[in-house]
């Protein structure tokens, strides 16, 4: 799996997660709410669906939020640092 690919999947299951928007999640809540994410949804499968819903249901807030999770995912990744964040098994 590429890094755009790891990146991606966990900026899905960010998207569906309950963290808010407005908040600046610590890496340690960002890893609870994937892996939560994930579980809650069957998969990394499940969250790409669960997005691919809420473009549908809410196309006004929805590309908002996905520019949050990926800028959160960018924000704490130990890819993009060079090394392993606690997470990095969680889309794998």
């Amino acid at each position: 799996m590429t890094r755009d690919q790891k990146v991606s999947k966990r900026a899905e299951a960010l998207f569906v997660s309950d963290l808010a928007i407005h908040g600046n999640p610590s890496e340690a809540e960002v890893a609870a709410a994937i892996r939560h994410a994930i579980r809650a949804h069957g998969g990394t499968r499940g969250c790409a669906g669960e997005v691919g819903a809420a473009y549908g249901d809410y196309p006004e807030t929805a590309p908002a939020r996905m520019r949050w999770a990926r800028q959160v995912i960018e924000a704490t990744s130990g890819e993009r640092r060079g090394g392993r964040g606690d997470w990095s098994a969680a889309a794998a």
